[in-house]
């Protein structure tokens, strides 16, 4: 019932990258599911095995207005046959404030929208509605989505042994789930979405289940999260020219892939390198200056 097909594993052609001997694979996680996509597939699945047999029929969750994972629990609660409940970061909002909170409501989410004080207390939100629920945390990380994560890492030892792979980060989970499933000679690069103010790397330490290397890149999180400039949108609008198969989003994918793009200009990974970038979805996110 949670089994999906393996996403494909696909090597960009790019004339920007020719001049460098360097082999840039996409792992396409973005085309796992229509609409249970990416890294949020990946952190959901061993949670949703979980929740049916533990017996529970009702998920509880939380996350902000453009949550991807908002998106794909509802998504994944109609497909499944879930009830889906999310708390979501600001009492201004609505249910027709963007497409993704509009897109969970369709699916039969409830949506509270709680203030972003209450928010932070999100223990007691969940004591006062969580009582007969599966719940999630927010961004759906835990053991369960790191195992799920780990999971896409086989699939990628399966074709190549890369010398590196990256992610998108945002809470850090799908990022832990690959630093712990990396073997051998390959280095976990995740890019931040957001400005973590020195914080982040540690709170992904503390998701690992052992001790071990990796790189947190905040040099290309474009002021914050959801935040974006005509930089990174021109950047996003030229990789889709040139890889016209191949979507990127202004919050996530499209930070990492201008990240790896300006590291391999730049000179950074070494010569022959063989990187993985995995499409961790979310394209329900696209501004309208992508669409």
């Amino acid at each position: 019932m949670f089994q999906l097909p393996h996403s494909p594993l696909t090597l960009i052609k790019d004339s920007v990258l020719a001049p460098y001997n360097i082999k840039l694979y996409i792992k396409r996680d973005d085309l796992i599911h229509p609409t249970v996509t990416g890294n949020k597939w990946r952190k959901l699945k061993f949670n949703l095995i979980e929740a049916k047999e533990k017996g529970f029929d009702q998920l509880l969750t939380f996350g902000g207005a453009y949550s991807n994972h908002i998106y794909a629990t509802a998504a994944a609660g109609k497909e499944f046959g879930f009830k889906t409940v999310g708390i979501i970061r600001g009492d201004e909002l609505t249910p027709d404030s963007n497409d993704t909170l509009r897109y969970a409501h369709d699916c039969g989410m409830e949506l509270i929208f709680v203030t972003r004080l209450d928010y932070n207390f999100r223990n007691r939100l969940t004591r006062q509605y969580g009582e007969k629920f599966y719940v999630l945390p927010e961004g759906g990380t835990n053991d369960l989505a790191i195992k799920g994560v780990n999971e896409m890492v086989d699939e990628i030892y399966e074709v190549i042994d890369p010398d590196f792979v990256c992610s998108a980060v945002g809470t850090g989970g799908t990022l832990a789930g690959i630093v712990s499933g990396v073997r051998g000679k390959t280095k976990a690069i995740g890019f931040a979405s957001l400005k973590g103010k020195g914080l982040l790397k540690g709170q992904i330490e503390k998701l690992l289940p052992f001790e071990k290397e990796f790189e947190l890149n905040e040099q290309y999180h474009f002021d914050g999260y959801a935040k974006t400039t005509p930089e990174l949108i021109q950047f996003i609008k030229g990789f889709e020219e040139r890889n016209p198969n191949i979507q990127l989003e202004q919050v996530y994918t499209g930070k990492m892939m201008f990240g790896i793009y300006d590291l391999i200009q730049k000179g950074y990974f070494p010569e022959n390198s063989m990187i993985v970038a995995v499409h961790t979805g979310g394209l329900q996110g696209r501004c309208e200056e992508l669409k």
